[in-house]
């Protein structure tokens, strides 16, 4: 009968080393926090971009367009068109039934050449500041490297990053990136968007609202010709 208990106890004890090592499998590796952003799935045409418009079967159409401000392009045999906001693909079905009232059967390409809305600003105490082109996924450390890095002066646990939302307002998130430095919390070094500013400050902000209002007043107006309305929130 002992036997028989020691047999059990020794079964239930490898049942529960092996529960133990399931669990612990399952926990991630930190390193996992550090993987790439993920790349949007289609690109979206922005005031700026400039595209070749190419017609497979009638080459004398072809042109090279810059988006305007407004948003549009001016094309033969059709009037402004709205550009941007739209993929690539879309832009060319549109422009398609555009032409099917002049051509039959339209095949049409549009290949976007260059990204001129694709960068960030980087302002404060870094030793470079101004644009800086986002050609692929980037986060804020490493929009401050492509500055140049920080100054001795620099205080990089009140890192601030100003983002324009869809309906012009803009929204406000203070960082600390020694966290993101020492590898404590990797989501402290957000990924960037378009038109992003980066602002690394020399001494510590007490009041983010009116600073980011006495900011977006003596720098926005100047880079982007734009008033904004102001809501200092987190930025996901």
């Amino acid at each position: 009968m002992k036997a028989f208990c020691f047999l059990m106890l020794a079964i239930f004890m490898m049942v529960l080393s092996a529960c133990a090592t399931t669990v612990k499998n399952q926990v991630p590796h930190p390193a996992a926090s550090l993987s790439p952003p993920a790349l949007s799935t289609e690109y979206r045409i922005q005031t700026g971009d400039q595209m070749d418009v190419k017609f497979f079967y009638n080459p004398e159409l072809n042109d090279q367009v810059i988006v305007r401000p407004d948003g549009r392009i001016s094309l033969q045999l059709a009037n402004d068109i709205m550009a941007a906001g739209l993929t690539p693909q879309q832009l060319i079905d549109v422009l398609k039934k555009k032409y099917s009232t002049e051509i039959s059967k339209p095949e049409i390409a549009v290949i976007v050449r260059t990204f001129s809305a694709q960068r960030v600003f980087v302002d404060g105490e870094v030793n470079k500041a101004g644009l800086v082109a986002l050609t692929d996924p980037m986060t804020v450390l490493q929009s401050i490297s492509q500055a140049g890095g920080i100054k001795e002066t620099a205080l990089l646990n009140g890192v601030i990053v100003i983002r324009r939302t869809p309906d012009n307002k803009l929204v406000a998130m203070q960082l600390d990136l020694e966290k993101a430095l020492d590898n404590t919390d990797m989501s402290q070094d957000v990924t960037l968007k378009p038109n992003d500013i980066v602002y690394v400050p020399k001494t510590t902000i007490a009041n983010i609202d009116i600073w980011v209002d006495q900011y977006i007043r003596r720098v926005i107006p100047a880079v982007l010709g734009v008033t904004y309305g102001i809501n200092t929130s987190i930025i996901y």
